[in-house]
């Protein structure tokens, strides 16, 4: 009996975790099937697998005198830790694309809702009912909006209510602005008042809160260029100048010749950072500051971090790009003086 109602209770979380997977999908635009994904996420794992398993095979083949216990031992630990370790960042890496999907697609409804609006509200003033008035008002250019629209147009040619409906549009993307306007939406209708007004009033609204926005954003672009500056210029510059620092007080240091028996205040010992591993430092901390600049911007700029991603491998790239550069004229410069 237990172990009928273990197979019962993983039945049942399997199929939850199904539609919760199908549920995310379908708001990504994803039409493919669960045991697809599925699938097609489990043989990329085992690929990466086979392709380090091979790598090691290789490895040991050119050097040899390793114990063939450590490496059946090592090979096994690849086939167990490492392939979780894979399928979870393989189905992470997944949900991150489906995220940015879903975020896309919510930001493509809500600058298409004014526009759809403005054409839904000037239909009901030529006399259409509201169901009429949003079906005529989708235009191809609406893209999301257009498509989740025919399918609210398609619920209530089947017998559905147009705000229950509507609700459950609003309800499927993590968006304030559709919740809203659907809400106003809804309550216009069930209160019986000039619906069309109301839209063009919910149209301006957001219009001018997007306005908003960007005048707010246009304020802070001196903090933008003060961030920017401090990520890209000064400190991939200031770390390159480092950098050639260490090496010359390296040399100093190295060319100094001390007499045996001769009494010092100090001792001159080797430096503990070499320049290789200060170039390593200094290459993760652009990096890191890199990102977190470029996060930073972001949210400035757009209010959120999703939405300036493009941020980030510019900005890493430029600031390495500048320190390497620095480096090496530095490094000519100095070379001529020391």
């Amino acid at each position: 009996m237990k172990s009928k109602k273990k197979v019962v209770k993983k039945e049942k979380e399997k199929k939850k975790s199904t539609k919760i997977l199908r549920r995310y999908m379908d708001v990504a635009g994803v039409k493919s099937e669960t045991s697809r994904i599925a699938k097609i996420i489990f043989n990329v794992c085992i690929f990466l697998n086979l392709v380090f398993s091979g790598y090691l095979i290789w490895f040991f083949i050119q050097h040899k005198g390793y114990p063939i216990l450590y490496i059946i031992g090592l090979t096994l630990m690849i086939w167990t830790l490492a392939f979780l370790a894979l399928v979870f960042f393989v189905w992470l890496f997944f949900f991150v694309f489906m995220d940015f999907k879903i975020f896309h697609r919510r930001k493509s409804i809500e600058e298409a809702l004014p526009d759809f609006l403005h054409f839904t509200a000037t239909n009901i003033r030529a006399g259409m009912t509201v169901e009429k008035a949003m079906w005529f008002a989708v235009r191809p250019r609406f893209g999301v909006l257009a498509k989740e629209i025919e399918t609210v147009a398609k619920e209530v040619m089947s017998g559905s209510d147009l705000g229950v409906s509507l609700e459950r549009f609003a309800t499927k993307y993590n968006s304030n602005v559709l919740k809203r306007s659907v809400n106003l939406i809804v309550e216009g209708m069930d209160a019986g008042g000039e619906i069309g007004n109301l839209l063009t009033k919910i149209a301006t609204h957001i219009e001018e809160v997007r306005l908003m926005k960007k005048e707010m954003a246009a304020n802070v672009t001196t903090y933008v260029i003060f961030i920017t500056f401090a990520a890209i210029i000064a400190t991939p510059a200031l770390l390159a100048l480092s950098s050639q620092l260490l090496g010359v007080i390296g040399e100093i240091f190295s060319s100094i010749d001390i007499p045996s028996g001769t009494q010092m205040m100090f001792s001159i010992k080797e430096s503990a950072v070499t320049p290789e591993n200060f170039r390593t430092f200094s290459v993760l901390v652009l990096f890191i500051t890199s990102l977190f600049s470029a996060m930073i911007i972001s949210v400035i700029k757009k209010g959120n971090v999703v939405e300036g991603i493009k941020y980030i491998p510019t900005y890493i790239i430029v600031s390495l790009l500048i320190y390497f550069a620095a480096s090496s004229l530095l490094g000519s410069m100095m070379s001529g003086i020391f």
